[in-house]
């Protein structure tokens, strides 16, 4: 389960919706990452030992595949909620004894393997979830929800059930689109997929338009928009982007959230518990947080902020001072996500700390094993932080995950975002630091167009898009960046501490009670699942 997917079952459980999600099991995890003093990428396989977590179900199902029986289990992990109400997550397991060595090593690995692996992947996820389902008694469910195309598949077992019934499929599928990256659209080759899918379907019959894209691939993404009653991005300007990716079909925009009691650190959770006591099953009575003293905004902060510096200083002997501008940046090492803006005049950046006032810089994040230019940019920014030592005290942590996360988006005090727009979907580490008073420095996209007031959310980097055609003028985001770095956030910093924790407040009051997985789960009720 992705960190999305997991915040979104949590907010299902704590608001008692009936619901039932499945996942691959990938004993194997996504993987481990270390890097060398040079910015490279090294990867090692997570071992974990899921048996601990959850149950073995007593049913299996089977699936034929390149004409092969496959035998799939199902382990169960159970979400409770705030009131105890609880989710099942099924995860499906081809690691079965009667199964062929290849066959058993099907739901091991995420993201790894070939395009045939990956397509056998997503048959499990897609034909064998919905029998599994059956086999664990989730009979008559009234919706199927694909969150992007991997669960695609899942259409044409429903067709096959519904003897053809176009109509009874397309009111049972709602489809939810993640990214406007090309790349992020899993496509297949035909004859690879029909070889594959051999007796359960037959793919020349899906050689249409609706199906097939223009360069000739079964499109995953388009199978699922094909049979869905409802379609959406995932923020408001992603909603526009996906409707002129995909303009034969209507798309909704609902904006993702987080899960806000798992984000929130200790220090600022322990105010909101003194000040706004329901905040935990009911986020938007953050929007009280504006009658909260500042001075105990600000001292949660510090104590998240100490936590932060003393981890990075332990770990990697930098000596970050707890008085300096602590900058974030961390999220999936992309090229589009643009880590090395801050170094496109390093001359420029020394002249803002010498003359107006330090920064330290933190960085993390990893990239696909198979992204050569997202392990270019880890690189790039190993190179810049290089070239600015003695300037900027700066790091990239290794291994990114939930606990060095939480450190990360809670005790520093700027979160810096600055991907190519209009590619940004939505994004998520932004609203976690906003819940817990970090102020975003942020392109105008994805979730910011919709939180950003200029100066008392954050600040923007670059020119508010006029439509969903606007590309990213890099030489303008440059110079945004560096002027009120320099002219508004460091001034403000060092000499208007009071401003700083209204804005901080204000952050956690417009941010904080809308931008939570609380308010997204019920938009998708209301919306998309019972329309």
């Amino acid at each position: 389960m992705g960190i999305l997917a997991g915040d979104t079952i949590k907010s299902f459980a704590d608001l008692g919706i009936p619901v039932v999600a499945v996942s691959l099991l990938n004993e194997k995890g996504y993987f481990y990452q270390d890097i060398d003093n040079h910015g490279n990428q090294l990867e090692t396989v997570v071992n974990w030992n899921h048996m601990e977590h959850m149950n073995l179900a007593p049913e299996t199902v089977d699936i034929t595949l390149e004409g092969r029986r496959i035998t799939i289990r199902a382990w169960v992990y159970t979400v409770e909620g705030i009131r105890g109400e609880t989710v099942p997550i099924v995860f499906l397991d081809s690691n079965v004894e009667s199964n062929s060595t290849y066959d058993r090593t099907l739901t091991s690995y995420l993201y790894l393997g070939d395009r045939r692996y990956r397509f056998m992947q997503e048959c499990i996820l897609g034909i064998a979830g919905v029998r599994m389902l059956d086999a664990l008694g989730y009979r008559n469910l009234e919706v199927y929800h694909m969150n992007e195309g991997h669960a695609g598949l899942l259409t044409l077992e429903l067709m096959n059930r519904h003897r053809g019934d176009l109509e009874k499929v397309r009111s049972l599928c709602v489809f939810t689109t993640h990214t406007p990256v090309e790349a992020g659209h899993d496509a297949f080759d035909v004859e690879m997929a029909g070889r594959v899918l051999e007796g359960f379907a037959d793919v020349t019959t899906l050689n249409h338009h609706n199906i097939i894209d223009k360069y000739g691939l079964l499109n995953m993404t388009y199978l699922a928009l094909y049979h869905s009653k409802y379609v959406n991005g995932v923020a408001k300007m992603h909603g526009e982007v996906a409707q002129k990716m995909f303009p034969a079909y209507t798309i909704d925009a609902i904006t993702n959230g987080i899960h806000t009691a798992s984000w929130v650190a200790d220090p600022m959770a322990e105010v909101f518990d003194k000040y706004i006591p329901p905040w935990r099953n009911d986020p938007y009575t953050l929007r009280n947080a504006l009658k909260i003293p500042r001075d105990e905004i600000g001292k949660a902060h510090e104590v998240s902020k100490k936590a932060l510096i003393d981890f990075v200083n332990y770990h990697y002997r930098i000596g970050m001072d707890y008085e300096a501008l602590t900058i974030g940046f961390a999220r999936r090492a992309a090229e589009y996500k643009r880590a090395t803006l801050m170094f496109s005049d390093v001359d420029r950046l020394r002249s803002i700390v010498d003359e107006v006032g330090k920064i330290q810089v933190i960085f993390a994040g990893k990239a696909h094993p198979n992204d050569e230019n997202g392990k270019e940019m880890i690189r790039r920014v190993y190179a810049g932080i290089d070239s600015l030592k003695g300037s900027v005290k700066m790091v990239y942590l290794k291994n990114y995950e939930i606990y060095t996360a939480k450190l990360l988006i809670s005790g520093c005090d700027l979160w810096l975002n600055t991907p190519r727009r209009p590619l940004e979907a939505s994004g998520t580490s932004g609203m976690k630091a906003a819940v817990n008073g970090v102020i975003n420095f942020s392109v105008l996209d994805g979730w910011w167009l919709e939180g950003h007031i200029e100066g008392l959310t954050g600040w923007s980097i670059g020119p508010r898009p006029l439509d969903v055609e606007l590309e990213t003028d890099e030489s303008t985001d440059v110079e945004d960046l560096y002027s009120k770095l320099e002219a508004r956030i460091l001034p403000t910093y060092y000499g208007n501490q009071e401003w700083w924790h209204e804005m901080m407040a204000y952050n956690i009051a417009l941010n904080g009670s809308f931008f939570n997985t609380h308010r997204m789960v019920s938009q998708y009720v209301m919306q998309a699942y019972f329309q």
